[in-house]
């Protein structure tokens, strides 16, 4: 597992890199380590080498790869999350990134309390309004801002571009999601500290224009093979 070791502190540099490239602190931009279709046996790697932030996209592969690992892992849910699935995403995860409802909203918020669980939530917008991409509209996304959950820490927003976005569109999206951040916390007087956005391919882009979390996946473990999980 060498080769996780190493590529994981490639990407720490080149994450440290985009933000003093920024003007930025680098202690402000938190890695996500996406471990998504890759073994528990990766993952030990990773936090053999200190990584703790770990991004699982579906919940039935985070239920058998996190007790296998140690129990100071943060997990983040950031794929699509099925109300089905959303009680056992409570059970392991700290962070859900990817809340598009109001009803998946209440729906958590609802079963937090009954768990005794105080998770932090993220509102994900579709931001290119691309049909393939999950999440909220911007109208949407607004009226979640405006309730106020019992059991969840609202703490920020997260967006993910179109695939083949060139870099002036993903400036414009990640751009547009910070200016939105920027404008509910004013208006509605509530912190959002986060924003969840850029990937392995996109990562530098979304630092330059506020990335608080940068989810990098195939930069550290390496090409996913879908067939195998």
């Amino acid at each position: 597992m060498e080769h996780v070791q190493r590529q994981l502190q490639q990407v720490r540099q080149a994450v440290r890199d985009a933000a003093l490239a920024a003007g930025r602190d680098p202690a402000a931009v938190r890695l996500i380590a996406v471990s998504k279709t890759f073994p528990a046996e990766d993952v030990a790697a990773a936090y053999q080498s200190g990584q703790r932030a770990f991004g699982e996209n579906r919940v039935q592969e985070l239920e058998t790869k996190a007790p296998k690992l140690p129990n100071d892992i943060e997990w983040h849910v950031i794929g699509h999350l099925q109300s089905n699935k959303s009680a056992k995403a409570l059970e392991y995860a700290a962070w859900i990134h990817s809340v598009n409802s109001m009803k998946l909203l209440q729906r958590l918020d609802r079963q937090a309390g009954e768990m005794g669980k105080h998770p932090n939530i993220l509102i994900e917008i579709n931001i290119s309004g691309e049909a393939s991409k999950s999440g909220a509209t911007v109208e949407e996304a607004e009226e979640m801002i405006r309730y106020k959950p019992r059991n969840l820490r609202m703490a920020g927003l997260m967006t993910m571009p179109p695939f083949d976005a060139d870099e002036a569109e993903q400036r414009r999206i990640f751009g547009e999601l910070r200016n939105l951040r920027d404008r509910w916390a004013q208006q509605y007087e509530i912190e959002l500290p986060e924003l969840s956005m850029g990937m392995s391919g996109d990562f530098a882009t979304a630092i330059a224009e506020g990335s608080t979390m940068v989810r990098i996946g195939t930069a550290i473990f390496g090409r996913r093979n879908y067939d195998v999980q």
